[in-house]
C-alpha cells in the first residue's frame, strides 16, 4: 500500500509553470537541496554550466543525443537554444526536471536539474548533470 501511493504522488506531480528560460535566465532554486543550476548565487545550488567548443547547434545536437542514452529520460522541449527534459527514478517513478540553456558568446550550456517532489534528492540532480558533463566531452 505503502508503494502504491509513492508512485500515485509521483505520477500526479505537477509540471513547475516556472520552467523555460525567461531574459536569458533558468528559474531560481528553490531553498530546498533537491536541485542544482548553472545560475545559482549560492554554492549549495551552484554547478558549474557545460562547456562547449565550436558551433552552438552541434553542441545541442549532441546533448540530445547524450539525453537520449541516458535511462528513463525523455526529451520533451526544444528549441534552437533550450531543452527541457525529464528523468524519472527507477522504483517510485519520481520525475525531476532537467533545463539546458545554450549561452553562444560564452561557449556553455547552462543546466538547471530540479526534483518535482521532496526535500532531498541525496545528491542525484548533482550527480546526474556531471554524468551528462562527461557524456559531452
Amino acid at each position: 500500500m505503502f508503494f502504491v501511493g509513492i508512485v500515485s504522488l509521483s505520477i500526479f506531480a505537477a509540471k513547475p509553470e516556472n520552467l523555460g528560460p525567461r531574459d536569458g535566465r533558468l528559474a531560481r532554486c528553490p531553498d530546498s537541496p533537491n536541485c542544482v543550476s548553472s545560475q545559482a548565487d549560492d554554492p549549495e545550488h551552484f554547478i558549474e554550466p557545460i562547456a562547449f567548443s565550436g558551433a552552438a547547434d552541434a553542441a545541442m545536437k549532441k546533448l540530445r543525443k547524450v539525453l537520449k542514452e541516458q535511462p528513463r529520460t525523455k526529451i520533451v522541449k526544444e528549441t534552437d537554444q533550450y531543452l527541457h527534459a525529464e528523468s524519472r527514478s527507477r522504483i517510485f517513478r519520481f520525475v525531476d526536471d532537467l533545463e539546458f540553456l545554450v549561452d553562444a558568446d560564452a561557449q556553455v550550456i547552462h543546466v538547471r536539474s530540479a526534483s518535482r517532489m521532496g526535500h532531498s534528492d541525496l545528491g542525484v540532480n548533482r550527480a546526474r548533470i556531471e554524468t551528462i558533463r562527461e557524456a559531452m566531452r
